[in-house]
């Protein structure tokens, strides 16, 4: 019999192995992106809108543009929490990103109907990290995803209202 010792020191984060916190580092960078390419969105949207819903629009999208800022902030936070730096530059954010620029002037309901579709890719985005914490057993990371969710769920609700 070979007597032979292995010595392996896993990495390990709040308990979690490097190999659980990757799979969820991964699954929030890409919603990290996702939110950072709908922010910019916002913000253009907010810069160039026209029309009699000029007033309403300008400000929510301004005020949403701020909370996704936010976002994204608690985003890379968390992921640095596992010891992974989130640097994204732009060219990474957009190929990871499942949302998309827009390169036309549209009208303001199209505005919100893009903001809306930005929301499914968002809320996509948000249960692929929330199944990664939820199998890793990540509950702070769980309850940032919640939140995120609990909150998109409200916007698209009062924009998808907006539209009718």
């Amino acid at each position: 019999m070979e007597n032979t010792i292995t010595i392996r020191k896993p990495y390990k984060k709040l308990g979690f192995t490097y190999l659980d916190t990757a799979e969820i580092s991964v699954a929030l960078k890409k919603l990290m992106a996702n939110y950072q390419v709908h922010y910019f969105k916002l913000r253009n949207f907010h810069w160039n809108v026209e029309g009699p819903d000029f007033f309403e629009l300008h400000e929510e999208f301004e005020k949403d543009y701020n909370r996704i800022k936010l976002n994204i902030d608690d985003i890379a936070e968390r992921v640095r929490v596992f010891g992974i730096k989130p640097n994204l530059n732009m060219k990474d954010v957009l190929a990871l990103s499942d949302v998309k620029e827009v390169n036309k002037n549209l009208s303001p309901i199209d505005m919100v109907r893009e903001v809306l579709k930005d929301y499914e890719l968002i809320h996509e985005s948000l249960l692929g990290a929330l199944n990664a914490t939820l199998e890793t057993g990540d509950s702070a990371t769980e309850l940032l995803i919640n939140e995120l969710i609990r909150d998109l769920e409200k916007r698209n609700w009062m924009y998808t209202s907006w539209c009718k």
